[in-house]
């Protein structure tokens, strides 16, 4: 049987490969033969070829209202988190089903991350955790606070190919709202403060060596000043932040301002760096929506993209893939203080 009709079948899956995200559900259930064709590996392998897999960010972002017959638009004090997506290429942007079980939201404080084609999500017993991904199989979650808002020296791996944890060695430090970026095959987990600090930011960072398996000495002064490092991220060719109304990044062991931010998005919520673009969403301030910029990091030179009311929420976390199938999700394997659910590319 042809896959389509008078067509040969190369001329087909050429067809095929460029189908984008929002339409694969459609194209799936248009016969067995296309869902069947979606399937294979080669057609993954062939979308890659012909550079048809979808750059999109998958984030956590919070619930917009908006009263019926008005033009108010009203963000929520308690906000309730989806998942969406948005194809930075493009500037398109969709929600994804909600995870079974989780139709009212998603965990409170959940990190989301991707590993190759699959999104993570973790929450909500240990909570302002640094999470981090290798990209490949591991997901990585460090420090952080439990119950009792005592701060945490303790870190666990999960392998999301064998559905286990692996628990970390102790970091030299608890750590309470540090950030964890995975750069160079090493994680590194930046800042946070201990319980008796309380909110007061440290500038140091420590880095799991996997080799050895062990945490290095502690470096001091990683950071220049003491801050909340969430705007931390990991590029091609190096770290990048914001602060104080610029974009820094990471020169040997000094941080040079390379752009400034604009101003509608001075209160960031979410960093992100694939390609040589740096995307960035944000606010101008508390109750404002949240905007979205694109910086090219050769040209230094910023793009807006469009933003729809929908997605104007908060944007709670969030991580990078490439796509080629429509996800669905399941419930992972726990470890007693992390709930984790696991977005997959539909198979079915």
């Amino acid at each position: 049987m042809e896959l389509i009709p008078g067509l040969p079948d190369d001329v087909a899956r050429d067809c095929l490969v460029r189908v984008v995200h929002r339409q694969f559900s459609t194209v799936v259930s248009v016969c067995k033969a296309w869902r069947t064709e979606l399937d294979l590996p080669e057609f993954h392998r062939h979308r890659k070829l012909t550079c048809n897999t979808q750059k999109l960010v998958v984030m956590a972002q919070a619930l917009v209202d908006r009263k019926e017959d008005s033009k108010v638009v009203k963000y929520r004090v308690s906000p309730v988190y989806r998942l969406t997506l948005v194809e930075p290429d493009t500037g398109d942007w969709c929600d994804l089903p909600p995870i079974p079980g989780f139709s009212d939201g998603l965990p409170m404080f959940c990190q989301v991350v991707s590993v190759g084609s699959d999104i993570v999500v973790l929450g909500v017993r240990r909570s302002f955790f640094g999470c981090a991904s290798d990209s490949d199989r591991m997901v990585f979650v460090v420090g952080g606070h439990d119950g009792e808002k005592n701060a945490l020296r303790s870190g666990i791996a999960y392998d999301v190919r064998k559905d286990e944890w692996v628990p970390l060695p102790n970091m030299a430090r608890e750590r309470d709202e540090c950030k964890a970026v995975f750069h160079s095959g090493k994680l590194h987990v930046i800042g946070g403060y201990c319980t008796e600090m309380q909110g007061r930011f440290e500038k140091n960072t420590e880095v799991f060596d996997f080799a050895m398996w062990k945490w290095n000495d502690m470096q001091d002064n990683f950071l220049e000043t003491a801050m909340c490092p969430r705007t931390c991220t990991s590029g091609d060719d190096g770290m990048y932040m914001c602060c104080a109304g610029d974009v820094l990044a990471l020169r040997g062991t000094m941080w040079q301002a390379i752009a400034k931010l604009p101003c509608d998005v001075s209160n960031i919520a979410y960093v992100e760096t694939w390609q040589g673009k740096l995307l960035v969403i944000g606010s101008a301030g508390f109750g404002e929506p949240h905007m979205a910029y694109v910086l090219d990091l050769k040209k230094y030179r910023w793009t807006k993209m469009g933003t729809p009311e929908q997605y104007s929420g908060h944007v709670q976390s969030g991580g990078f893939l490439a796509l080629w199938r429509p996800v669905t999700g399941h419930l992972g394997n726990t470890d007693g203080g992390l709930q984790l659910i696991v977005m997959v590319p539909q198979r079915q």
